[in-house]
């Protein structure tokens, strides 16, 4: 469902208007990147209507411990492993805005994509700790959140301190097509039949995976996402 866009001058000098892209954020370490979190972005894809998920890899998660992350060129690459033949897009936009929290990345993305709709996709998991979060409430109140159930976190997530903040935001998930058009604070709780896949099992069955992508050849790390409509001022993504 196209949105209202910016207008633009074109090459013939004519006034045109390019239409809002929807797009869902999922930021993570993607240590490794899994198809958990590629089910997740496809069934958040459809149920609210997005025309792409952007993969935020982070530099550093100020809430993970260090130890046992691996380097960030191999999480990368794993993430656009995973991706391929998706409309998925892993990105590197926050270590080049150099932006520790999500709060400050969500500051800038308007500015820099202004023909774009954010939101912010998460799991249950990550609900019950949102509080910790830097800002937490600033970030609510930027962007709508979908949450998306895990098993065995569904209980600790309605029962947090932000869940309780944020409780009379809830909007029907038969409505989260029209997220858009929603005021904000809006969380929307989205449910499908999950993937028990984890990273912390994957890093314990396999604790070097990383150096499989740490070789990985010139062409996945130069891969191309899908061209995007023009925007005004758009930087790269990758």
């Amino acid at each position: 469902m196209p949105g209202i866009g910016l207008a633009a001058v074109d090459g013939r000098g004519i006034l045109a208007r390019h239409p809002l892209k929807r797009i869902g954020l999922l930021g993570g370490s993607f240590n490794p990147a899994h198809r958990g979190h590629r089910r997740l972005s496809l069934h958040a894809l459809r149920a609210l209507d997005l025309d792409e998920v952007w993969w935020m890899v982070s530099p550093g998660n100020p809430l993970k411990d260090k130890a046992g992350m691996a380097p960030f060129q191999a999480r990368m690459a794993s993430a656009r492993a995973m991706a391929r033949h998706a409309p998925i897009r892993p990105t590197a936009i926050e270590k080049r805005m150099k932006t520790r929290y999500t709060a400050d990345t969500l500051t800038k993305l308007p500015r820099l994509y202004p023909n774009h709709r954010f939101i912010w996709l998460m799991g249950a998991d990550n609900l019950a700790q949102f509080h910790r979060w830097e800002r937490w409430r600033h970030i609510a109140r930027q962007v709508p959140i979908a949450v998306i159930a895990r098993p065995g976190y569904d209980r600790g997530a309605h029962a947090s301190p932000a869940m309780g903040w944020l409780r009379r935001a809830v909007r029907p998930a038969g409505q989260a097509k029209h997220w858009t058009r929603w005021r904000l604070p809006a969380l929307v709780l989205l449910r499908f039949r999950p993937d028990p896949t984890s990273a912390t099992r994957l890093r314990a069955a396999d604790p070097a995976w990383h150096r499989r992508f740490l070789g990985s050849s010139p062409q996945l790390e130069q891969e191309s996402p899908a061209p995007s409509p023009p925007t005004l001022h758009k930087p790269s993504l990758d």
